[in-house]
């Protein structure tokens, strides 16, 4: 594990094999009290591949954590959203990187958590939009999410947080996935099947601008397909991971903004993390926004930080939240 305490002396590793040998069960137990900031000498943020956005990110945020806190913070490489739940899970980080879909999943025990629901994690709050981008090509004439009944779709593997964003998106829409011929493809993928005419439109969540895209627009005109904002409200209605987001003028060649939804890049924490920690992290990365140097710092902001959060804010983040 990754929690380190500190040595506490010999009187207390008695009383602690005291208490196991009576029942006390693992972690000392009821006698033994929360833990405290004064009991944590290292802490691990979980973020994702060394090429991605979560990955630089954390580096930063481990420096701004470890300045506030005194405590050192080190950014590790994984495998991203859902391993990194497992990975709280586990005990093996204090800090995760996860997109807010997947961790209201994992506390719910649906989608790719099916096998069991993960109950020891809490929200520090947002980062920036991973939007969800219906794309396809402006000779297709695909120009709502209505128009996509019939045709050839990339929606992403089954399982996967794009799959489940398109499954939402076409229900609120009175579709579901036998409406459309569904193709499981990766961004790679769907580009070059789009720029083949092998398929009509694809699923793409993913920070804009989104490199697959950006490489499909430089050989075909690229149409993002709008979802409507009556159609965003009641997405976000149901699923409160979601919040509104556009795809701005542009992006892709557009010449105006198109409005959709997106779901977010959101730090998570294990809810033992004690508060007056967790209220200095928090502190530590939104008191301290000026010093992210990523393109994403511009849309990490206190006061949206609490935007399509599905899942249950840890004390110690609400209260530096409450004080803003």
């Amino acid at each position: 594990m990754n929690k380190k305490f500190k040595f506490l002396g010999t009187t207390f590793a008695a009383t602690a094999l005291l208490l196991a040998a009576c029942g006390g069960g693992e972690g000392g137990g009821e006698s033994s009290g929360e833990t405290t900031k004064e009991d944590y000498d290292f802490l691990s943020i979980v973020t994702g591949g060394t090429q991605g956005t979560y990955y630089p990110l954390g580096g930063t945020f481990a420096n701004l954590i470890t300045d506030e806190t005194g405590i050192k913070t080190t950014a590790e490489s994984s495998q991203a959203s859902a391993a990194n739940m497992t990975a709280l899970k586990d005990g093996n980080a204090e800090i995760a990187f996860v997109q807010t879909d997947v961790a209201f999943y994992a506390t719910e025990g649906t989608f790719m958590f099916e096998d069991g629901a993960i109950d020891n994690i809490a929200a520090i709050g947002a980062l920036y939009p991973e939007t969800i981008q219906i794309v396809t090509l402006a000779d297709t004439g695909i120009a709502s999410v209505e128009d996509l009944r019939g045709k050839k779709v990339s929606v992403g593997a089954p399982g996967s947080g794009t799959y489940a964003n398109a499954e939402q998106i076409l229900e609120i829409h009175g579709m579901t996935m036998d409406d459309i011929d569904a193709q499981a493809l990766d961004f790679g993928e769907s580009q070059e099947s789009l720029q083949a005419g092998q398929i009509d439109a694809a699923f793409i969540t993913s920070g804009t601008p989104t490199g697959a895209v950006e490489a499909l627009n430089a050989v075909a005109e690229v149409s993002i397909v709008p979802v409507a904002a009556d159609k965003a409200a009641e997405l976000i209605e149901k699923y409160p991971y979601y919040a509104e987001d556009k795809v701005p003028s542009g992006t892709y060649g557009l010449t105006e903004d198109v409005p959709t939804v997106s779901v977010l890049a959101m730090l998570a924490v294990t809810k033992d993390l004690p508060e007056d920690l967790v209220y200095e992290i928090t502190k530590a990365i939104y008191d301290n926004t000026d010093q992210i140097t990523h393109a994403k710092g511009e849309y990490i902001k206190a006061e949206t930080a609490l935007d399509g959060i599905g899942i249950d804010v840890h004390p110690g983040a609400q209260r530096y939240f409450d004080e803003k």
